[in-house]
């Protein structure tokens, strides 16, 4: 039989494996062994090896074709027709596969053969989860075509490309790459314009510590001694993969003198990123970024892109048609998938594939058993936590054992030391150290909680970086920081003002989950699993430091109101959210969405006090929909605006990045209009009026108006001279025009 294995690919086959038929395979390996009367291994080393052990252990004692016979003749023992197949089919593409528009020879294809083998086999499961198949038919649809099209810039074809993919965590930007990688291998894309292309993941990359350009490109080689002169000798031919940028932090402030333009030297791995995102490092090549949007938000004024893409995975037809492959049954299926519908988070939530599969089994397993899925889908919260505590559960029984108890809290405490210390790579140490014993990682792997990083040996990461972030959550409802066995780990007080102030980028959901857990329900949920009281005095902390904002401008003027939105509509107790908005003078937000302005409709309706406010709602309010989404949205603005009415003393309106369509623009018209309404300020940057904008210049001549700011904002020539009859009104009080 042809040999095309080496140690990823064997592993591959072994981790498709479930346990009982690993158990099989082995003792079958031990009789093929004497069979062919082979070098012997010891059934105790066999017995005890993991499937990653095993693989190495097999290609170490045998040739690669006696290892490959010997897994192939074992499968069909095992009756895994489907693995030997697939085995089958790619044995005959490495022997038969030419590809297609491909002169180059030598190291080149040397390079490209390698990374077909060794793509064709990346796409082995890091969780014991069953959607990769169906993000898989997902990405297919056009791939060559979005390819292609991630490297086209607009003005900038001759320039070396430096282009960031943005996409949501989990959101499918990696399989993205990897298959864009898979397809350059095979010749189906950037034919002849890249002689070279190179991944590296900032999450793999940062357990390195320091090393050189030339060691990473090293790591990616298919032989020991890479020939670097050669790929170095022409950097314009050489694309750079950088994944998951934020894994890393990286200072791009520092001085030109601080980084490092020598391929060959080591340096800390942030340094040497850095060198090649301001181009000090091999400035002709071309670079592919992907990250989430928090973390490009934080680069872009740093870093000179060509473009911009954003990654999108599951549109609503996508969801839908998972649940209903999940359910089978489909009037259940049409059920849960209404209840998603219903609410915009949680929908939204579902757009990521690995939540989306999250999600669907957890309604599934919730109907299945009699239980509610209405409440469960009431808040993220809620349903984050159903899915987490019903892994630890089996199903035959009602309550935890004291084994999972101790899992989860070791996760929990794992959990919050790496939101601190921006970890979401653990290795055994950081495991151990949190009370996670040896004995306990199958376990969590199989249940679904941990995933296994296959780039190095015994790392381990959380089934989606927000499942990490409520077990965080978790674990300042069950223990003080001060109890953690890091002293990275601060108090809650901290983490809120640190949330609410986006200190740290990767922190997405953490405050919304603390405030969540706050729900009586779900603290009844977390008293029966583990068994004991939890604190009562975290309400309290939390307002108290809430109310410390109160009459603090400069600290109002840092917080992220879109965050604060988030934790307040989580708790739901509206008592509490009516106390924390009449804290608030000043409140600053941007709407990404239609689930951004539900929150802060619901927020904003309930405040009295401001004296400034300042958002964008982007493109929000002019996307196209059906009517009856266009109606939804409408009536969500019209509450919004509503905080004019109970706000009676804001002072500045300031309304940024932002397009109107007109009945959006004659709704802020009319709760503006009164001349109850002292507004002092408006600024309207870069905001685009579509339809009939009249409205907005009727509202310029609010008598009580002195200071107008329309900078970026584009006009019409019609709308500047109704700008112009408008400040010549003798009504119009405006002093200042920029």
């Amino acid at each position: 039989m042809a040999s095309f294995i080496s140690d990823f690919g064997l592993m591959w086959y072994l981790k498709e494996l479930n346990k009982k038929e690993f158990i099989k395979f082995k003792e079958f390996l031990i009789q093929e062994i004497l069979k062919l009367k082979l070098k012997q291994i010891s059934w105790t080393e066999v017995k005890k090896a993991s499937r990653e052990d095993l693989a190495n252990l097999l290609l170490k004692c045998y040739e690669e074709n006696q290892a490959w016979d010997m897994t192939f003749n074992i499968l069909q023992k095992i009756n895994r027709k489907d693995l030997t197949e697939r085995a089958t089919e790619e044995i005959a593409d490495v022997v038969d596969s030419s590809p297609l528009g491909l002169t180059d020879s030598g190291n080149p294809k040397l390079y490209r053969d390698h990374l077909k083998k060794k793509l064709t086999h990346d796409c082995s499961k890091k969780f014991n989860v069953r959607i990769q198949d169906f993000i898989k038919e997902i990405f297919i649809q056009n791939d060559c075509d979005t390819f292609e099209n991630l490297l086209i810039s607009k003005g900038t074809e001759k320039k070396p490309h430096m282009v960031f993919l943005q996409g949501m965590a989990g959101i499918g930007k990696t399989m993205m790459l990897k298959n864009l990688m898979l397809a350059w291998s095979k010749g189906l894309v950037f034919q002849n314009k890249f002689s070279y292309t190179f991944y590296f993941c900032c999450r793999d990359v940062k357990q390195l510590k320091t090393a050189s350009l030339a060691e990473l490109i090293s790591r990616e080689w298919p032989s020991p001694s890479a020939p670097i002169e050669e790929i170095l000798s022409q950097p314009e031919k050489l694309l750079f993969i950088i994944d998951s940028l934020e894994g890393m932090e990286c200072d791009l402030t520092k001085q030109e003198s601080e980084l490092c333009d020598n391929c060959m030297e080591k340096q800390p791995v942030s340094i040497l990123l850095s060198s090649l995102l301001t181009r000090k490092m091999l400035p002709e090549s071309s670079f592919l970024l992907s990250t989430t949007p928090e973390t490009f938000e934080k680069m872009e004024d740093r870093i000179l892109c060509t473009d911009v893409k954003t990654a999108t995975a599951f549109d609503e037809r996508s969801i839908k048609i998972y649940f209903h492959r999940l359910f089978q049954d489909k009037i259940r299926a049409q059920e849960a998938f209404s209840l998603v519908r219903e609410n915009e988070q949680l929908f939204t939530i579902c757009q990521v594939p690995l939540l989306c599969w999250m999600v669907a089994t957890c309604l599934k397993e919730e109907i299945e058993k009699g239980g509610d899925p209405v409440s469960v889908c009431r808040h993220i919260t809620s349903l984050y936590t159903t899915h987490i505590l019903n892994l630890f559960i089996p199903q035959s029984a009602q309550y935890p054992s004291k084994k999972s108890q101790d899992q989860l809290q070791g996760l929990c405490s794992l959990a919050a030391e790496g939101m601190w210390t921006d970890t979401f790579v653990f290795g055994e140490e950081a495991l151990r150290r949190n009370g996670i014993l040896d004995s306990d990682i199958p376990t969590l792997l199989d249940i679904g909680m941990l995933g296994k990083i296959r780039e190095f040996e015994n790392y381990y990461i959380f089934l989606h970086p927000s499942v990490q972030e409520v077990c965080a959550a978790i674990f300042y409802l069950l223990k003080s920081h001060v109890d953690h066995p890091s002293q990275d780990v601060k108090s809650i007080e901290t983490v809120l003002f640190m949330f609410l102030k986006k200190v740290k980028t990767q922190w997405i959901f953490l405050g919304c989950f603390i405030f969540g857990l706050l729900q009586k329900s779900e603290q009844e949920k977390l008293v029966v699993f583990f068994g004991r009281r939890l604190s009562q005095k975290i309400q309290h902390k939390l307002y108290q430091c809430l109310e410390t904002i109160s009459g603090n401008a400069e600290l109002q003027e840092q917080i992220d109101g879109m965050k604060l939105f988030c934790c307040l509509s989580e708790i739901e107790d509206e008592a509490f959210l009516v106390k924390v908005m009449n804290c608030m003078q000043q409140i600053n937000f941007v709407a990404k969405n239609y689930s951004d302005l539900i929150l802060a409709a619901y927020c904003l309706k309930h405040c009295s006090t401001l004296k400034k406010l300042s958002f964008s709602t982007q493109n929000v309010l002019n996307e196209k929909g059906n009517q009856r989404c266009m109606k939804k949205l409408i009536i969500c603005w019209n509450d919004m605006c509503s905080v004019f009415v109970r706000s009676k003393d804001i002072q500045v309106l300031q309304i940024k990045d932002t397009s109107f369509n007109e009945p959006a623009i004659r709704i802020l018209y009319e709760y503006l209009k009164y001349p109850s309404f002292t507004l002092n300020k408006l600024v309207a940057n870069n905001v685009h009026f579509f339809g009939d904008n009249h409205a907005f210049f009727e509202l310029i001549q609010n008598c009580s108006l002195q200071y107008l700011d329309l900078g970026c904002s584009f006009l019409t020539h019609s709308e500047v001279k109704l700008l112009c009859d408008v400040l010549n009104q003798a009504e119009c009080n405006i002093e200042k025009l920029v």
